[in-house]
């Protein structure tokens, strides 16, 4: 889990680099991502046949993806690398509240807790820096879409592998995108439609490193921990963008004390959780 979320947070990096908008690189992304995959499959002679509703499943999942991606790079480019990745501690509150509702079970009070840490880490970013707040919003509403994305995959997993899952998911959003993307186009213009020679080499790292080979090892480690504590240990992917936006593109220098106060708190959330989920380990080997 942790080696996929150092991958992730490469992700935000790319999204500054690569100059198209935030509809065309997605799109691109999970084209050249589904590309990869399905040749390494055929390659291993491990091509994958799955019925009809289970592709729809897939693909409905891949839609979500497209969806969290499309906000989450459009945050950054309404914003900044730092505070797109901080909205994604959002995704631990989203979680406590969705994931009870799909498995029809009680919620979690100290999950609750947990994730509304995190959001207040959030608000207070969003109240400090009114310049970025379309940037916010769009983060938030990533985050939202994230929650999502290991909730059901976690199903999934019973009925496909993961790299079927990641190949076909990429598939879904690939299709969703083809139909979204001119639409949405129309409302954020796209300064480029295809990408420049320097974007095609970030769009292949992109797709490889942080797609392929980060999708496929989430989803194994979904196995193994619960939807909840992957989400919330995703939250240390925006630590990991945010040390890399320092130290390449200097973000430091436009943060302030709010940035860093909301950070605190969504930095705590993670710790908490952390310690939470060591102890009910403990307890269950005692």
């Amino acid at each position: 889990m942790h080696l996929a979320i150092l991958f992730a947070g490469f992700t935000a990096i790319f999204g500054k680099l690569i100059e198209l908008n935030e509809g065309m690189l997605v799109l691109y992304r999970m084209l050249l991502s589904g590309l990869v995959l399905g040749i390494m499959m055929v390659l291993k002679k491990q091509w994958p046949l799955i019925s009809l509703a289970e592709t729809m499943k897939i693909f409905g999942v891949g839609a979500i993806v497209a969806l969290h991606w499309v906000f989450f790079y459009g945050s950054i480019k309404y914003s900044n690398i730092s505070v797109a990745v901080t909205c994604l501690s959002a995704i631990g509150f989203f979680t406590s509240l969705f994931e009870p509702l799909i498995y029809r079970r009680k919620a979690d009070g100290t999950e609750v807790m947990l994730g509304l840490l995190a959001i207040a880490g959030v608000y207070l970013i969003f109240n400090f820096y009114p310049e970025y707040q379309n940037g916010i919003i769009f983060g938030i509403l990533s985050a939202i879409f994230a929650s999502l994305f290991p909730i059901f995959n976690k199903r999934l997993l019973d009925e496909a592998s993961p790299e079927t899952l990641t190949l076909y998911e990429m598939a879904g959003g690939f299709l969703l995108l083809c139909i979204v993307v001119p639409f949405y186009i129309r409302f954020f213009p796209a300064g480029n439609i295809v990408p420049t020679a320097s974007d095609w080499i970030w769009l292949l790292i992109l797709s490889i490193v942080c797609t392929v080979i980060s999708f496929i090892l989430q989803l194994r480690s979904l196995k193994f921990i619960s939807a909840f504590t992957a989400n919330l240990s995703y939250n240390l992917e925006p630590i990991y963008s945010i040390i890399l936006a320092f130290a390449i593109f200097g973000e430091n220098k436009f943060l302030g004390t709010g940035f860093y106060l909301g950070l605190t708190l969504i930095v705590l959330a993670v710790v908490l959780q952390m310690m939470r989920e060591w102890q009910k380990r403990k307890m269950r080997v005692s």
